[in-house]
């Protein structure tokens, strides 16, 4: 389906809606959404060679304004870090991951504000992909593999703190006690939190970042029924954009604050 031949509503949120397959091996299970795979990847190579750049060339006595931005956000990421972890020298680890979350997490977000048709256009004339959807957190996939990220380093550093045999014991004992009779209601309130954590992490930003691009779409769809409806289209697109703006940033510190969360609360014993 080609976008200058989609005149109905359905059809073109539709369109908007759909990811570009890719088939990468025998069997349905071994596809891909191509379009969020190559985002991500241009935004990480973009991104954190842009750091590395940056703190390639920093120096010790005045900051220029590269150096200070990027040393005003690693300050602000790292005093969110100082006050919700306490399990050890945060900068070693904690710190800079929480600082590679924030900025990964907001640019994928932030592919949200280029106009959807004229990207559309771009991508089908020029790179002839008919399908091509540019915000990968609005695809469950990209999300749930960040947070099931979040999830193994979460178990690895548990096992790191407390052992192996320290971890099988608190799966078993707590919350509940040692007592054998309540070691399967111990497992299973334990197994229910370990499943619920990756699930909440990555609905929470796949829902709000797609509920975001489906508003863009139906007032780019307002926009397009006549005069009245350019005007108020653009007026409330511009609303909402300034709005999102918020909403891009604040999803991408709640999923880096729930990242420190679950990580300091592996360094924690019941």
């Amino acid at each position: 389906m080609s976008i200058e031949h989609e005149l109905t509503p359905s059809s073109y949120i539709g369109h908007h809606l759909s990811f570009n397959v890719k088939q990468v091996a025998e069997g349905d299970f071994w596809t891909v959404n191509f379009d969020s795979l190559a985002v991500s990847l241009f935004l990480g190579l973009m991104i954190f060679g842009l750091l590395w750049w940056v703190v390639r060339g920093a120096t010790a006595g005045v900051p220029g304004k590269r150096q200070a931005i990027i040393e005003l956000l690693f300050e602000f990421i790292d005093n969110q870090v100082k006050g919700t972890f306490h399990g050890g020298d945060r900068h070693k680890f904690v710190s800079p991951a929480a600082l590679t979350v924030f900025v990964f997490v907001f640019a994928m977000n932030a592919m949200d504000f280029l106009p959807i048709d004229i990207m559309a256009w771009i991508f089908h004339h020029v790179f002839g992909q008919e399908k091509f959807r540019a915000v990968p957190t609005s695809d469950i996939n990209v999300t749930f593999a960040l947070a099931l990220s979040v999830w193994v380093l979460m178990i690895s550093f548990s096992i790191k703190v407390k052992g192996l045999g320290g971890f099988i014991h608190e799966l078993f004992c707590a919350p509940f006690g040692a007592n054998p009779l309540v070691w399967p209601f111990n497992l299973l309130f334990n197994l229910v939190e370990y499943v619920s954590k990756p699930l909440s992490h990555s609905m929470r930003l796949f829902g709000n970042m797609y509920a975001g691009e489906v508003i863009f779409l139906l007032i780019g769809m307002w926009a397009a029924t006549g005069l009245a409806g350019t005007i108020f289209g653009a007026l409330l697109g511009g609303v909402w954009a300034i709005f999102h703006i918020l909403i891009v940033t604040l999803q991408a510190y709640i999923f880096m604050m729930l990242t420190v969360v679950y990580i300091g609360m592996a360094h924690e014993s019941h």
